[in-house]
């Protein structure tokens, strides 16, 4: 009986196993082996540590490298600033059928794919949009306004592609929360900002961490929007990943610069997780 049941056990397992091999593991043990790669010659290579080297002595790539980092880390912020009001006034504010009416308005959006969702903001963004044509008819600029190619250009889309993924891990964890506790700290003597602070933050805290890393890393890795919203001369780090792979045929390099992304995305949430005082098993859950 016990065999039966570890047959089975491992029956259901092989699926994830296999999937994490044939599409985590393998191609990244692949892909640090190629960054460890140095041509010497016609099909000739040699381990080395080349690549790296040419990462950190290169001005541009540390200063895209670090924009990136920066602009990413900054949406994130924008985007838990926007989105915890909404999830907050979801979980605990709306009663009766407007709950899942706005619930399903969030995710209206994320029915039709980023290109869409991206050619729209440029319709809206461009010299001849409804924004440029508004503010002229309003009187406050004197001619069109293009308002695409341009960092902020590039944060409204960020942050418009990222929310839902902000929202629904919020949503989940405020909708926990216990509306006894709440009115407790008012019975108390507490004001608003402290039982926002002291009540409702530290029980949303897995939410605002888990929501956090998901569009951190969605921000980071993100290449269509820096590419459509800030035009040709953007400088996004997953940019130059794709030049070196597609454009210069340099995957070494290119798996190089993989690598340092990954290493980036990976000490900032480790740093998230500790300075939140989170560990990645109770903000997963």
């Amino acid at each position: 009986m016990t065999s039966g049941r570890s047959l089975g056990f491992y029956l259901l397992l092989a699926p994830v196993l296999l999937w994490l091999a044939l599409l985590v593991i393998i191609p990244h043990v692949d892909l640090a082996l190629v960054s460890l790669r140095e041509r010497v010659g016609v099909g000739q290579y040699a381990l080395s540590p080349a690549n790296y080297l040419t990462f950190l002595n290169e001005p541009l790539y540390l200063v895209t490298f670090a924009r990136t980092a920066v602009m990413s880390i900054l949406a994130t912020i924008i985007t838990l600033i926007i989105g915890f009001p909404v999830a907050y006034y979801i979980a605990k504010m709306a009663r009766g059928k407007l709950q899942p009416i706005l619930f399903v308005l969030c995710l209206v959006p994320f029915w039709v794919s980023e290109l869409v969702r991206t050619f729209g903001w440029m319709i809206l963004l461009r010299e001849t949009g409804i924004i440029s044509s508004l503010l002229q008819w309003l009187g406050l600029v004197s001619g069109p306004v293009e308002l695409l190619y341009n960092d902020a250009a590039i944060m409204i889309g960020l942050v418009y592609t990222s929310m839902l993924f902000m929202v629904v891990p919020l949503v989940t964890t405020l909708s926990s929360l216990d509306d006894s506790l709440i009115e407790a700290g008012y019975d108390l003597g507490g004001s608003s900002a402290s039982v926002f602070r002291e009540i409702i933050v530290p029980h949303a805290m897995p939410g605002i961490v888990s929501g956090c890393i998901v569009v951190f890393m969605l921000s980071l890795g993100n290449y269509l929007t820096p590419i459509m919203l800030g035009g040709k001369d953007s400088l996004w780090f997953t940019e130059l990943i794709y030049s070196q792979f597609i454009v210069r045929f340099n995957w070494e390099l290119g798996a190089a610069f993989g690598f340092m992304l990954l290493f980036l995305s990976t000490a900032i949430v480790w740093t998230a997780l500790k300075l939140s005082g989170q560990s990645l098993e109770k903000t997963m859950g």
